[in-house]
């Protein structure tokens, strides 16, 4: 990987996993000191990041770390309401039954709200990969990796979070693609992302670090 590429997801997954809070300050120095490189490669991805609205350029300031608009989480959610069906339709269309009985590693889950955020992460990234098609489960990908900062912001303000219901609708969905039910596996999915935006939302208005507007 070029070392440009290498910074860029660097400092990409410290915004993703809030090591870098919505909100912080950065400047092009601090962030060359942090990951050991000159200032170039660190310009060069701060403007990537700028593109893709996680980060806002400030004049003779320096860099901020976007925070978390509820207009964007909405747009974020309901692209994924739209997304990732179809990926779960193409997989159950064209995946071999080995793709799809590897889903089997996430039937169990064990470990704290860390862990479960890597869980969550990694199955709904290997349903992506599961549908075979690589625009579509790089679309979906990048979705779910945005995802997760509002899934961090989010837990603290989420009273008695317990993933057990969620991992246990993450099994149906397994059991009806196996059975390559597409009509129950549309059903299921299309739930679990609508049970999503009703849990996470409301957390993200009780949060200091949301806008109401959009960051761009």
């Amino acid at each position: 990987m070029l070392l440009r590429d290498n910074v860029y997801e660097n400092l990409r997954s410290d915004i993703l996993t809030c090591r870098l809070a919505p909100g912080d300050d950065m400047r092009e120095q601090e962030l060359a000191e942090r990951y050991a490189v000159s200032r170039q490669p660190v310009r060069e991805a701060l403007l990537r990041l700028e593109r893709e609205h996680l980060v806002t350029v400030q004049p003779r300031q320096g860099y901020r770390v976007n925070p978390i608009s509820l207009s964007d989480a909405r747009d974020l959610l309901r692209f994924r309401f739209a997304l990732e069906p179809a990926c779960v339709a193409e997989a159950i269309e064209n995946a071999s039954d080995d793709v799809l009985k590897s889903l089997d590693e996430f039937r169990l889950f064990t470990g704290n709200h860390e862990d479960f955020i890597a869980y969550n992460r990694a199955f709904h990234s290997a349903l992506a990969h599961a549908s075979g098609n690589r625009r579509m489960a790089a679309a979906l990908c990048d979705l779910i990796g945005q995802a997760d900062r509002l899934v961090r912001v989010s837990v603290a303000n989420v009273k008695g979070h317990d993933p057990t219901q969620l991992v246990a609708e993450h099994v149906a969905l397994i059991e009806a693609m196996q059975r390559r039910d597409g009509r129950t596996a549309a059903r299921i999915i299309k739930a679990h992302i609508g049970q999503t935006e009703k849990r996470v939302l409301p957390a993200l208005k009780r949060n200091a670090v949301i806008v109401e507007g959009r960051d761009r």
